[in-house]
C-alpha cells in the first residue's frame, strides 16, 4: 500500500490532497466510533442501574 501511495504521488497533480482528506475521514471516523463507544457505555450503565432498581423493588413488593 504505501509503494502505491508512493506511485500516486509521483504520477498525480493534487495527490497530496486526497491523502491529506483520507486521512482526515480516517480521523474523523475513529473519533466517531470512540465517541459512540463511550456513549454505548455510558447508556449500559444507566439501563443496570435503573433495571437494579426496578427488580429490587419488585422483589421487596413480592416479600410483603
Amino acid at each position: 500500500m504505501l509503494e502505491f501511495l508512493k506511485r500516486r504521488l509521483k504520477s498525480e497533480k493534487g495527490a497530496m490532497d486526497k491523502i491529506i482528506v483520507t486521512l482526515l475521514l480516517v480521523i474523523v471516523g475513529v473519533g466517531a466510533v470512540v465517541g459512540l463507544q463511550s456513549w454505548v457505555s455510558g447508556q449500559k450503565e444507566s439501563l443496570q442501574n435503573s433495571a437494579s432498581s426496578v427488580i429490587s423493588d419488585v422483589t421487596n413488593d413480592a416479600k410483603k
